[in-house]
């Protein structure tokens, strides 16, 4: 019993270290990964706009939105949200912009479900879901969301 409570003991031995820096990183970490694939997929649209627009108008059945109105909005969110997100300003209002871009991908392409190796559509599920760890847990202390002052009281 005394090797299970020592075991125990050296298993909380960072638990306050933990707490007070591990959210932060971890938030920081999430950041910037998401926030690069969005990133990325940005400048790969507006590298050649007419591909692009062609995609929208053919491909993806984005609802209500005429194609080139989707194609600037797709390409506006994945290009500004992710750079709110990596320096951390306005961060939960930028995950949830980067949510939706990411559920209206998933939406607007019904073939991601069609697609033999599941790895499309799940990268867009663990986007989803560390957007939503966002939202819930906020950007973390290493962001510019902290050095704002706080209205509440």
């Amino acid at each position: 019993m005394d090797f299970f409570l020592r075991l125990h003991a050296l298993s909380q031995r960072f638990d306050e270290q933990l707490q007070r820096w591990g959210g932060s990183l971890l938030s920081i970490g999430l950041r910037f990964f998401v926030g690069w694939q969005f990133f990325k997929a940005g400048l790969i649209k507006i590298s050649d706009w007419s591909a692009t627009l062609s995609l929208f108008q053919d491909e993806y059945k984005v609802p209500v939105l005429p194609p080139e109105v989707a194609a600037v909005m797709g390409a506006g969110g994945e290009l500004v949200f992710p750079i709110f997100l990596a320096v951390g300003l306005f961060s939960r209002p930028a995950a949830l912009g980067l949510f939706v871009v990411n559920a209206m991908a998933v939406i607007s392409y019904p073939q991601l479900f069609q697609f033999e190796c599941p790895a499309a559509i799940n990268d867009h599920f663990y986007w989803g879901i560390s957007l939503l760890v966002l939202v819930m847990f906020g950007p973390g202390k290493f962001s510019l969301d902290t050095q704002l002052p706080s209205r509440r009281q």
